[in-house]
């Protein structure tokens, strides 16, 4: 009579084995839960049946029927698994994800104002490359190979010999547009730079410049005061004080550097400024005449003046950022306050 049980046990458990092999979906494969290991699932009929049995044939089948139990939940279990995986890949049922979207970094920020205020006065976008040659980066600015000029900046060259060279400012391209195009002139070109600086809190050895060129006709210093004037109120959303100080670029002359009071401490004296009210923003001044010249430019009938500025600088004030190299490290604590 046990035999008969036993068997029973078997064939219970090949039914099952064959059923759950055609399961697809979780509410099919709890119907067979229920059918298999329910309260009053086939195997929990077998299991009523121990007592009737003399005490060394309760053990025989107590044991098989133990063994098919564990067999069927483990089936279960791995079947669900399985169904769960394959309706979480592909049922639209489910909420979709939040994906991140993405913000513009703050230098491009600063960048596409900077564009979109000289933009209102006329001012047209020029773009340069950012490997360049020894003629375009220094000779035809006025800073020849014996020039001490030179030693302001210190150039990565690709190959020396050759005068290859990653730009170390974006004035290369006042001479590009000159060369190409005659008077009147107003572009500003915004680009990467590169020096050998090292990377601390005020210094990067990749940077960025804006570089605004004006020629035409009796062009003088007031209109360059007057433009950098609307500039730097429309940027700053304020108003500042300007001052224009003498200052040396071999490619402008007269030359200046212009500081506004200090928009961290509205000119009051902070260690921003090194308390003294007012911070350095740019270089500027009149295009020397014989940058004109080396264009095919006559210096008797044309004038014009040139500006570059630094990218981060500016934004370091804007956002009242304190360490340049927060611009580089992919911070996304930093990055996602834009």
């Amino acid at each position: 009579m046990i035999e008969n049980n036993i068997k029973d046990v078997e064939n219970l458990l090949n039914e099952a084995r064959v059923e759950i092999e055609k399961i697809k979906n979780l509410k099919d494969l709890e119907e067979w839960r229920i059918k298999f290991l329910g309260r009053k699932s086939l195997l929990n009929e077998l299991f009523s049946k121990i007592p009737n049995f003399e005490i060394s044939d309760r053990k025989i089948l107590g044991t098989k029927l133990n063994i098919a139990k564990k067999i069927l939940n483990e089936l279960y279990e791995k079947t669900k698994e399985k169904i769960e995986k394959i309706e979480k890949k592909y049922n639209l049922s489910f909420p979709g994800k939040i994906v991140k979207i993405g913000n513009l970094h703050p230098i491009t920020k600063v960048i596409d104002e900077i564009v979109q205020i000289f933009y209102k006065l006329g001012f047209g976008v020029v773009e340069g490359p950012e490997i360049e040659t020894d003629y375009y980066n220094f000779t035809a600015l006025n800073t020849p190979e014996e020039h001490p000029a030179r030693d302001i900046w210190d150039t990565f060259y690709l190959k020396k010999e050759e005068g290859i060279l990653l730009r170390t400012h974006t004035s290369p391209v006042q001479i590009r547009v000159m060369e190409k195009y005659s008077p009147p002139l107003k572009i500003i070109s915004p680009g990467k730079c590169f020096r050998r600086d090292a990377f601390d809190s005020s210094h990067s050895p990749v940077f960025h410049q804006v570089e605004g060129l004006m020629v035409d006709r009796n062009i003088k210093f007031t209109h360059l005061k007057g433009v950098l004037s609307y500039f730097i109120k429309e940027f700053f959303k304020k108003e500042v004080k300007i001052l224009f100080l003498p200052s040396y670029f071999p490619f402008t002359e007269p030359s200046a550097e212009m500081s506004i009071s200090c928009v961290i401490c509205d000119g009051k004296g902070c260690s921003t400024c090194g308390y003294t009210g007012f911070l350095e923003i740019l270089g500027c001044g009149m295009v020397h005449p014989n940058v004109f010249r080396i264009v095919g430019y006559d210096p008797d009938v044309f004038t014009g003046f040139a500006f570059g500025m630094g990218v981060e600088r500016l934004a370091m004030l804007k956002y009242g950022i304190d360490d340049i190299r927060y611009f580089y490290l992919n911070d996304m604590k930093f990055l996602e306050q834009f």
